[in-house]
């Protein structure tokens, strides 16, 4: 006697609840992948929208129209304001994408560079974010005009980004172990002011050449 199960097909019901749970199983994927895609053009947008505004916000001021903005970005008005629905909003987030950049190239060149390259070379693209933050001022004062603190924690996690590097230079016998990483970032900054006004790059890499030796062991 045959299994019921090999009657005719098997039972209709189970057969329905299989079909059904695999429908629901392919709807459920479909669904995600479809939720995926848009949250990742989002980011890409955002931050195609963020480097454009850094660049023409140092440029020309914080007037720039975000017309402007989303043109030179590729991406629709529409999609500027719902990002950032303020200008004060999206000044300050353009400040802080260069400070995260800053931050994140300290970990990247210690995974490229042996730490005293990486140390020294941290110490050039310091300047380039101090040039860049320089050239926000007039923007950045809007913000602060409406009540917003875009420099809130600038200085810790510049402080950590320093002492991490620090460390590793530390360890390898590089630098001496009691330097604290908040005079590094103060001194960095007293160059970085001065950077401003010299306008002579090759003048300030051989200022924080001597920085550089200063922090380094014994000859």
């Amino acid at each position: 006697m045959l299994h019921p199960s090999r009657r005719g097909g098997g039972d209709p019901a189970r057969m329905y609840h299989v079909k059904w749970n695999a429908f629901r199983f392919v709807e459920v994927a479909v669904t995600e992948a479809m939720q995926r895609r848009p949250r990742a053009d989002g980011q890409r947008n955002r931050a195609r929208i963020l480097e454009v505004a850094l660049q023409l916000f140092v440029e020309r001021g914080p007037e720039v129209p975000f017309t402007e903005i989303a043109k030179e970005a590729g991406v629709g008005v529409g999609t500027v304001y719902r990002h950032f629905p303020a200008r004060e909003d999206l000044i300050e987030a353009a400040y802080r994408s260069e400070l995260d950049a800053v931050c994140a190239a300290a970990e990247e060149l210690l995974e490229a560079l042996p730490p005293a390259g990486a140390l020294r070379t941290w110490m050039d693209r310091f300047i380039d974010y101090w040039a860049t933050k320089i050239g926000l001022t007039e923007a950045i004062r809007a913000v602060v005009a409406a009540g917003g603190n875009p420099f809130a924690q600038s200085r810790e996690r510049l402080d950590d980004v320093v002492g991490t590097l620090l460390s590793a230079t530390a360890a390898a016998g590089v630098t001496r172990p009691e330097v604290e990483a908040d005079d590094v970032v103060v001194s960095l900054s007293g160059i970085a002011m001065v950077a401003g006004v010299l306008e002579d790059r090759e003048q300030v890499g051989r200022v924080l050449d001597l920085l550089y030796e200063g922090l380094r062991t014994g000859p």
